[in-house]
């Protein structure tokens, strides 16, 4: 009996230490393999994690684009592709980590938008560049043509300058006045009632830088009231206005000294005091006197 249990021990001991070194060794392979596979689990949230961050890196490059331009034709196409990335970037976050079909389809979208990204960014800096030589440009014909503005506006101030020194050195002066009251005969008459014309006379100075030719001479003589001596109602052009005037004169001037006379028929009553006499030409007045009448 007793050898037969040893011999069954003889058996069945070495099939048990087979069996124990069996089971050791599926436990640690078993244990070996779920290490594995926990750090294949890590490093593929590790790659979803990056690839994320590449997909948020394109949306905030292409929103700096869109504000380094104003074409409104390549906003819109930029604006595109941003929402494409974007929509990606929201399917990336629905997929599992170990979804390897759709990591690596994404990861493959993520290289054509990198090429699609710098396609846009060599637009961009080629825009702005032209941008940039444009605006130098601009600045330049602006510069250029302020200063000619500058020197058209000083040569116009001159030459405006220039004129009124030649108008003012071209206008007539007439000096060296008098005034004489004749009666039907003409001799000088004192009493008002015989005083049938009035004399008035001017000497119009020298002066080379007035053009030679035909100059009107009108004259106004005011009454004591300021109304004007008239016949009618004709008018003469003075600082933008129209002038009734009594006398109207046409010399030949020659810019030599030359005497005026002029004669103020009297056909109306003359009140006693004094009257005011003008003188113009060339819508200028050049000279001015008075005289006074007495009972």
């Amino acid at each position: 009996m007793a050898k037969k249990l040893n011999k069954s021990l003889l058996i069945t001991l070495p099939i048990m230490l087979l069996l124990a070194g069996l089971a050791a060794y599926l436990w640690n392979s078993l244990s070996g393999e779920k290490e594995k596979n926990t750090q294949l689990e890590q490093l593929a949230e590790i790659n979803k994690q990056e690839m994320e961050d590449q997909y948020k890196n394109f949306d905030r490059q292409y929103g700096e684009l869109q504000k380094q331009i104003n074409n409104d034709s390549l906003i819109a196409q930029i604006d595109v592709e941003r929402r494409h990335a974007q929509q990606l970037l929201e399917e990336l976050k629905r997929t599992k980590a170990s979804d390897l079909a759709e990591i690596t389809r994404l990861k493959k979208e993520i290289g054509t938008l990198r090429n699609v990204l710098r396609s846009y960014i060599v637009q961009v800096d080629s825009l702005n560049r032209l941008n940039e030589a444009l605006t130098a440009e601009n600045h330049t014909i602006k510069q250029r043509y302020d200063s000619a503005t500058t020197q058209i506006n000083s040569l116009s101030t001159e030459r405006n300058q220039l004129k009124n020194k030649v108008d003012i050195a071209s206008q007539l002066d007439a000096t060296k006045f008098w005034v004489k009251t004749l009666n039907k005969r003409g001799k000088e008459e004192k009493k008002i009632k015989d005083v049938r014309n009035i004399a008035i006379g001017f000497t119009i100075t020298k002066n080379v830088t007035a053009g030679n030719g035909q100059r009107i001479i009108y004259t106004r003589i005011l009454k004591p009231d300021n109304s004007v001596l008239k016949t009618s109602d004709a008018t003469f052009k003075y600082e933008n206005t129209e002038l009734d005037y009594s006398i109207k004169k046409y010399i030949e001037y020659n810019g030599e000294e030359q005497d005026v006379t002029v004669y103020w028929n009297v056909n109306e009553y003359l009140a006693p005091g004094t009257y005011k006499v003008f003188v113009f030409a060339d819508s200028q007045m050049i000279g001015k006197t008075s005289f006074t009448l007495t009972q």
